[in-house]
């Protein structure tokens, strides 16, 4: 059968590589990081009219960027710090989010169960000021509740002593899919992206400025010099790692935080409202929210002193998530209970004081251009990343003498862009993309059929994921572009050969790449799990003819 064309797409890695290759001129920028930071940046300054490369070493939204809470806040607890400044600017770029990617970003109502009479009137008047401070983009007005009230939102909440409670408002996302479309927005503007491609070293003009970067693709083990007029270094955790390319005796700039999540069935906290516990045993907050169909339980706030692109869970940590969490639900969780664990390290801005607490670390993002005209952005939090791109593209003008042009990304629609549905459908979160991946379904029928039983993940996905998303690994597949990996590690191994198989239909590679595939998304899917994996299913590697592509 003759494949029929479905959409031409602008976002492929094949014809990024070609412009690289075959455009030897300056850009205007290049930006280091594909991150939700450094995609903010790309964009923003795409956008503008910009000449711009984004370079990242793995894939998009890998690290920190796909490890969030999932929460599009102006958060409560900085408003409790009295970081006010930080909460105003978290809230109008909540609304934005709301108003530019309706498809990935929804309200959230959230629920203080108080069982101190203190507490309630404290934080009821506490969120009555954050609603106000949102001004036009208030998404609910906050409410306080009967204890009768509070066990009707959150039925399996504990209703001992419980004397009350707060709802509130707030908004949820999903964070590698809104990093994706960020990249394919970015597309859209003229941007060239690529993953991974690894920034080796920075290049240099003989006045010691900043005059570009050497990159090495990690898929053909190709070198490039690259030229530009700015160089702008978004890489979250690894910021220090480029600084120091710059100079070596760079004193580090930023000081990682983990924080895990826990994922459990939804029967943990039935219904569509979030617990939210604003001060734990050691002054933590602690998130409770539905998330696809499934709880997500964290964070904690862990200071460690080296980076890694897959951070790994400590047992205490788990087990300060499980605890707390079990102290407010009448099902008390376990580890047995567990269906994934991820780790994230947040890129925080470090102290100028030696400290152990992250409570004392700047959550506000900071802006740095060294001697060399290195850019750097670093600090913030997802919720802002658009206000963070700004800031960096008005500097990077100034310090590439670029012409100055006005930021148009608050009004700007995200990829994907469509109504919110009254129902959370299969395919929802693609967006306007949606209508694509089910015409690909609907022309051949054995892309229509589930992954897993448990899921309603279709084989479409996973060909418009390699054609229109840049997925190059069986990872990035089940990780990012399906969020299976983080939501239930046993079933996304299950799922790993019949996606590797898939992948190497549509890539053209051969059963050697599947079976390296499926074992090196085992090893890492493995760090997810308490306990060690059986496959319930009898899923053989094998290359498979498929029709679509016949």
């Amino acid at each position: 059968m003759k494949e029929k064309e479905l959409n031409p797409s602008f976002f492929k890695r094949e014809l990024f590589i070609q412009k690289i290759q075959n455009d030897t001129s300056v850009w205007d920028m290049i930006v280091i990081g594909g991150g939700a930071t450094g995609l903010g940046v790309a964009l923003d300054a795409a956008s503008r009219g910009f000449r711009t490369l984004l370079l990242e070493q793995a894939d998009f939204a890998k690290g920190t960027s796909s490890r969030s809470t999932k929460l599009v806040h102006g958060g409560v607890r900085y408003l409790a710090q009295g970081d006010i400044k930080l909460v105003y600017e978290a809230l109008y770029e909540r609304g934005l989010l709301l108003q530019n990617a309706p498809h990935l970003v929804n309200v959230q109502s959230f629920v203080i169960p108080n069982y101190t009479w203190w507490n309630e009137m404290m934080y009821g008047v506490g969120l009555t000021v954050y609603d106000l401070m949102a001004g036009r983009y208030r998404f609910n007005k906050t409410t306080l509740l009967s204890g009768k009230k509070v066990a009707s939102l959150l039925p399996n909440i504990r209703t001992s002593g419980l004397k009350g409670g707060v709802q509130y408002f707030d908004g949820q996302f999903d964070d590698a899919r809104l990093a994706l479309n960020l990249a394919q927005t970015c597309a859209e503007q003229g941007g060239v992206l690529l993953n991974y491609m690894q920034v080796s070293n920075l290049l240099k003009d003989s006045q010691g400025k900043v005059a570009g970067v050497t990159a090495k693709d990690l898929e053909s083990g190709q070198e490039y010099h690259l030229k530009a007029k700015t160089v702008v270094n978004a890489t979250g955790v690894f910021v220090n790692e480029v600084l120091q390319m710059n100079a070596p005796a760079q004193h580090p700039l930023v000081s990682p935080s983990q924080g895990v999540h826990v994922v459990l069935d939804s029967s943990f906290l039935e219904g569509s409202n979030a617990l939210m516990i604003p001060k734990t045993s050691d002054g933590r907050v602690l998130f409770a929210v539905p998330w696809h169909q499934h709880l997500l339980v964290g964070t904690t706030d862990t200071p460690l002193d080296k980076n890694s692109l897959e951070p790994l869970a400590l047992d205490k940590e788990i087990d300060f998530i499980l605890e707390t969490a079990g102290q407010y639900m009448v099902r008390k969780p376990t580890r047995a209970d567990v269906l994934s664990v991820f780790a994230g390290l947040r890129p925080l801005a470090a102290p100028t004081k030696n400290t152990n607490s992250t409570k004392e670390i700047s959550r506000s993002h900071k802006l740095l251009v060294a001697p060399s005209g290195l850019v750097t952005i670093t600090g913030g939090k997802w919720t802002t990343y658009r206000r963070m791109a700004q800031d960096t593209v008005d500097k990077a003008i100034e310090v590439g003498a670029l012409p100055a042009k006005p930021c148009v990304t608050a009004s700007l629609k995200i990829h994907g862009f469509a109504a919110p549905q009254a129902t959370v459908a299969p395919l929802s979160i693609y967006g306007s993309d949606k209508r694509y991946i089910q015409e690909l379904a609907n022309q051949f029928p054995e892309l229509n059929l589930p992954l897993h039983e448990q899921f309603s993940h279709i084989g479409a996905e996973v060909i418009w994921a390699v054609r229109n998303e840049m997925a190059r690994t069986v990872e990035d597949v089940l990780a990012r572009r399906m969020r299976v990996l983080f939501l239930n590690a046993r079933a996304a191994m299950d799922m790993a050969p019949k996606v590797a198989s898939l992948m190497a239909e549509e890539l053209g590679l051969d059963e050697q790449w599947q079976q390296e595939q499926v074992q090196a998304f085992f090893s890492l899917a493995s760090n997810y799990l308490l306990e060690a994996y059986t496959p319930s299913v009898a899923n053989p590697v094998q290359k498979q003819s498929l029709s679509y592509k016949n």
